[in-house]
């Protein structure tokens, strides 16, 4: 049995009734979800099941195991009420959309630069690239066109490419598709107003990090 992944189909909802589907220790399985949990640099999501603080989530396949903080009296097929911090969840996504219209950009005017890492918290994210020379020269059409793509607070399209196999991809009309699994905003205008900064991380290895302003 798989969970059900409502934030999917819902990434703004914070509370939701589930039924547990089975216990292991300090670990429960749910029917359905929306506590996300870390895939693709995107951090977990924090949140309780019952009260109880979720301090692990880890997605195997297409399950999701939540390790619960402290002696929970769940039983498998108990019926439990799922809350989500969403002033962390709104900020993850917000960050992870800005980090991945960066990507795109950089693929598009830059030659499609080797991806070799990203990580995306609630403070900031980053993109880490093989690359020769300082990043940071790409930075005034970044922002340039990132701006131009924010300010015209496009509508964001997630939905499903292969629904039995659970992949996903993000469209903006006329700019792009992408693969991912993430949660993402409705439009892009929610995103704000970025400062981007680069990072050395080794020889020919270059980090763009990407903050909300």
């Amino acid at each position: 049995m798989y969970v059900a992944k409502v934030f999917w189909d819902d990434p703004y909802l914070c509370e939701l009734t589930a039924r547990v589907t089975g216990v292991a220790g300090d670990t429960v399985t749910l029917d359905r979800t929306i506590a996300f949990a870390f895939s693709g640099g995107q951090e977990s999501d924090h949140g309780t099941i019952n009260g109880f603080n979720i301090v692990n989530a880890e997605k195997v396949d297409k399950q999701i195991f939540y390790r619960l903080d402290g002696l929970h009296n769940l039983r498998t097929g108990d019926e439990v009420q799922l809350t989500i911090d969403w002033e962390r969840r709104y900020k993850l996504m917000r960050l992870h959309f800005a980090a991945e219209i960066i990507l795109e950009l950089m693929n598009q005017h830059f030659g499609n630069p080797e991806k070799i890492g990203a990580h995306i918290s609630q403070d900031k994210a980053r993109v880490d690239f093989l690359w020769q020379g300082n990043i940071s020269r790409t930075f005034a059409a970044l922002n340039q066109e990132a701006g131009r793509l924010i300010a015209a607070d496009l509508p964001v399209v997630s939905r499903f490419r292969d629904e039995e196999n659970e992949v996903r991809y993000w469209e903006i009309e006329g700019f792009a598709s992408v693969f991912c699994g993430g949660t993402h905003i409705k439009k892009t205008g929610e995103i704000g107003s970025l400062v981007l900064k680069r990072n050395n991380i080794g020889k020919g290895k270059e980090r763009i990090e990407v903050m909300l302003s």
